[in-house]
């Protein structure tokens, strides 16, 4: 007997400087559960997404990625690249205009602030609550807020089949971060969006606002961000001699330091507002890396050190609303510098 099926596409928008999610609900009928194969490509009104002019508004949707949506029944979610209608790649498309690579190992760390209002969910009406310090990786009323919604998200990832590693509260009340995992260049990208349209939309059912701003609440308060850490086979398992581990590690930090103005340009809108050298961070004009050192632009974990220089590297200058794939895209071009 024949099912309906419910295939959610998934897109992001032309609005600057940040792209916003969007999706659309597409049900076909079939005796057996959809495969990328099956999911038509489709189209949508881009004169309203600012993705295309009203007296030529047609824009298309080509599936690229599916995975089950266990928020809803029969379903799927449907990641897509927007296509112009002569089916040539869309500006706003960020996935369709680098190769990918299925050696590239990512591991994003999203941090976002539940908004209730105009101010972060835990806030008092009238001023700050008490000063950061016992919220981060907290437990207890009055040091966290909305665990049931980060829980949620959490299963909703899972059940998914997405590789969500690991959840905590962050510095600031109201502030929470996920750390997402993923095999292959577009892969990981790709997972990242999947998990924070399920993030926006477990959202939508407790009435706040997932803020990905990196930099919400102005003052002696940590920003958000979404460092990016990743490995080539090649640091992973590094040559067997420690000294030219050392060596080809300390030559991709320094192509990233000669790249440091490409990476920021596409690392995410009001970066500059995070990234000043205090709470963690390095200042946005300066580029540094060094062996466990969280205030770096590039930092080394101790673990790469000490098992012979080999392993992964953290990115830690990404905003937390940058697009993944043009970080990801960037790290590519990046490493590409250093391998020929």
């Amino acid at each position: 007997m024949s099912t309906p099926y419910k295939l959610e596409y998934i897109w992001h928008d032309g609005y600057q400087p940040t792209a916003n999610l969007r999706s659309k609900t597409r049900v076909i009928t079939q005796d057996s559960e959809p495969t990328l194969e099956d999911c038509p490509q489709w189209a949508f009104d881009g004169s309203s997404t600012e993705q295309a002019e009203g007296g030529s508004s047609d824009c298309l949707l080509d599936p690229v990625n599916i995975i089950p949506d266990p928020g809803r029944r029969n379903a799927y979610l449907v990641m897509t690249e927007v296509k112009n209608a002569d089916g040539s790649i869309h500006p706003s498309n960020t996935r369709g205009g680098w190769d990918d690579n299925d050696d590239l190992w990512v591991g994003l760390e999203q941090e976002y602030v539940l908004m209730d209002g105009d101010r972060p969910a835990g806030f008092p009406a009238e001023g700050y609550p008490g000063p950061q310090g016992p919220y981060y990786c907290s437990v207890g009323h009055g040091n966290v807020v909305l665990r049931q919604l980060v829980e949620e998200h959490l299963d909703l990832c899972l059940d998914a089949g997405l590789k969500v590693t690991g959840i905590n509260a962050e510095v600031m009340l109201g502030q929470w971060e996920y750390q997402i995992f993923g095999k292959g260049a577009k892969n990981a990208a790709d997972a990242a969006v999947y998990s924070r349209y399920l993030l926006h939309r477990t959202a939508e059912q407790y009435g706040v606002v997932v803020d990905l701003h990196p930099k919400p609440v102005k003052g002696d308060w940590n920003g958000s961000g979404m460092h990016c850490n990743f490995s080539t086979t090649k640091i992973r398992e590094g040559s067997g001699d420690a000294a030219a581990n050392e060596a080809y590690i300390t030559s991709i930090c320094e192509a990233f330091r000669e790249t440091h103005e490409e990476h920021i340009a596409v690392y995410g809108a009001h970066n500059e507002q995070r990234l000043t050298g205090l709470h963690e961070t390095q200042s946005i004009d300066q580029f540094s890396y060094g062996a466990s050192d969280r205030g770096a632009s590039i930092r080394i974990p101790i673990g790469t050190v000490n098992d012979g220089w080999k392993g992964y590297l953290e990115d830690r200058r990404p905003a937390s609303n940058a697009d993944p794939y043009q970080i990801i895209g960037m790290i590519l071009a990046t490493l590409a510098k250093v391998d020929g």
